[in-house]
């Protein structure tokens, strides 16, 4: 298995002006490689790859030694790269008939990581720590950076990035052949059902709560951002109230991260097979689409109501805790399923009954046919699992 373990790191006044300068200057190649693309396509009609641009590079590094030239030369071709895959990705999405989502420009908040591709090319990670949470990151043009290793490592080092995220740094290492954890088998299975009032209902009838951390600092969070519009832009005191309202987005979603970890390794320790529904969030928290009038302006379509749905969706973090569940359930070696979750919260578990009536409130299920009675979610993670067993049946028969 292939798993990232990320470490705070702690630079030196110097070596935090040289990580700056390393994003400044892979931003800059980025970019230019960008606008090549675009003056080579619409002026020549002449279609630039991945290739034609590594070439370059050599003659991009000696014409500016002492900025592009003191990087990795691995790491840039990474830059390139990732432009590469930007480009992949919107012809993609344009053959799709999805939007398509030209490359843009990087500003200075939009570009916050740098990649080496393969670890002792022009990075180093080293496997002796010094002291028991700490050991060192050598890179090329900054140094031996101080790296807090909060925990072991496993398998093979294979890329290492560094990661600015507000005004910390990052290491983040991508390792391959990390060895499986089973857990010992609990013959149990469960199944969820994703909320809001409570981030995860399962079968057995336990409710996760769901913290709201982002509802939580939204006060601290609106003063902040207050601030921030009475600064003048370029001024050293908005940089800083650039950096106040950064770290409290980072704490939201550390905490978010945290919250997650713990609720999936409790499911995964208790669970050997465990269904969720496949949920596509970005549709669901999509806006509504505006309905013109006749008169030149839009009709009603529900948008304020939806924001705020959109935004507890988006606070509650989903995504991320399906996400970490399925790292989890690999480790351990347990069965994830995600099944469609069409008419799960109006199907009465017990008779099979689907009906709009059924579900009176958002908390209370009824069933008007048999008069099963039950907390809604409770009747949905049950249908829930019911439709992943029957899933992994019929996929064992076959």
């Amino acid at each position: 298995m292939r798993r990232s373990f990320k470490f705070l790191m702690r630079p030196t006044a110097k070596q935090a002006v040289a990580l700056t300068a390393c994003l400044d200057d892979h931003r800059a190649l980025y970019n230019g490689a960008l606008e090549h693309r675009r003056t080579a396509y619409s002026q020549a009609g002449v279609t630039i790859r991945y290739g034609d641009q590594s070439v370059e590079l050599k003659e991009i590094r000696a014409a500016d030694p002492g900025g592009q030239g003191r990087w990795s030369f691995s790491s840039q071709q990474a830059t390139l790269r990732r432009l590469d895959k930007a480009f992949a990705a919107f012809f993609r999405r344009f053959k799709a008939g999805d939007k398509p989502g030209y490359p843009r420009f990087k500003g200075r908040g939009w570009f916050d990581t740098v990649e080496w591709p393969r670890d002792g090319d022009g990075c180093q990670w080293d496997s002796q720590p010094h002291h028991p949470s700490t050991t060192y990151v050598r890179l090329q043009g900054v140094g031996h950076v101080r790296v807090h290793q909060h925990r072991l490592i496993w398998g093979r080092v294979k890329t290492i990035s560094i990661k600015r995220e507000g005004a910390r740094w990052y290491v983040v290492l991508s390792c391959d052949d990390v060895p499986a954890q089973p857990l010992p088998q609990t013959g149990a299975v469960v199944g969820l059902d994703m909320g809001v009032a409570s981030l995860v209902t399962t079968s057995d009838g336990d409710h996760l709560a769901n913290p709201r951390h982002l509802e939580t600092s939204a006060e601290r969070l609106s003063a902040a951002q207050q601030d921030l519009a009475r600064k003048k832009r370029g001024s050293e005191r908005r940089r800083k109230a650039v950096v106040r309202v950064a770290a409290i987005h980072a704490k939201v979603r550390r905490q978010r991260l945290d919250g997650a970890h713990k609720a999936a390794l409790g499911l995964a320790r208790g669970y050997d097979v465990i269904v969720h529904e496949a949920l596509r969030i970005a549709n669901m928290t999509k806006a509504p689409i505006p309905k013109p009038d006749c008169a030149g302006g839009h009709l009603p379509n529900g948008a304020a109501a939806k924001s705020g749905l959109s935004k507890s969706i988006l606070d509650a973090g989903w995504g991320v805790f399906l996400r970490i569940l399925a790292h989890k359930a690999e480790s351990a070696g347990r069965q994830l399923i995600a099944v469609n979750p069409r008419n799960t919260s109006r199907t009465c578990a017990r008779c099979g009954h689907c009906a709009k009536e059924n579900r009176p409130s958002q908390a209370r299920f009824r069933c008007t046919t048999c008069g099963h009675q039950a907390h809604a979610d409770v009747n949905a993670a049950v249908n829930i699992l019911r439709a992943g067993l029957a899933l992994r049946q019929g996929v064992q028969v076959v």
